[in-house]
């Protein structure tokens, strides 16, 4: 196969994964997760400066992904479980329940941290379109919060 037919493979696929996401009513690595946090990657390709990686998250009962932000943005779905998402103010920015979308901008104006506060594991399927060679996510100081 090209490289050119590759890329627009690559790009195919990324768009289908984005558009499947997009269409269904997101957590990361940070400082530091809970205990048993994993993060599996399925697939990665790039696209001209873009790096498009998706990976499967699950967040044990009880714990969260820790405080982060992303250098571009990041498309979830929530597979089992339910997900609290709060920003950098404390507030609770979301709640996704099985079968919810989610969508985290970029920047490090977005600071935020995924919390689940079920019994059951919370499992996200994550799409993050970023920078080539950035990292999934970046760590960051809990802003004061006291509900983790």
């Amino acid at each position: 196969m090209t490289m050119q037919r590759q890329a627009r493979r690559t790009a195919v696929i990324a768009a289908a994964v984005a558009a499947t996401t997009l269409g269904m009513a997101g957590a990361a690595r940070a400082t530091p997760p809970g205990p048993g946090v994993v993060g599996t990657i399925i697939a990665q390709h790039t696209v001209g400066g873009t790096d498009y990686v998706l990976r499967e998250i699950t967040i044990p009962a009880g714990q969260a992904t820790g405080w982060h932000y992303h250098d571009g943005p990041l498309y979830a779905t929530v597979r089992q479980g339910a997900l609290s998402h709060f920003d950098s103010t404390c507030a609770q920015d979301g709640y996704y329940p099985r079968g919810s979308f989610i969508h985290e901008p970029s920047g490090d104006d977005e600071v935020h941290i995924g919390i689940n506060r079920g019994r059951t594991p919370v499992v996200l399927e994550v799409l993050y379109v970023l920078p080539t060679g950035s990292p999934l996510s970046r760590d960051a100081a809990n802003p004061g919060c006291d509900f983790e």
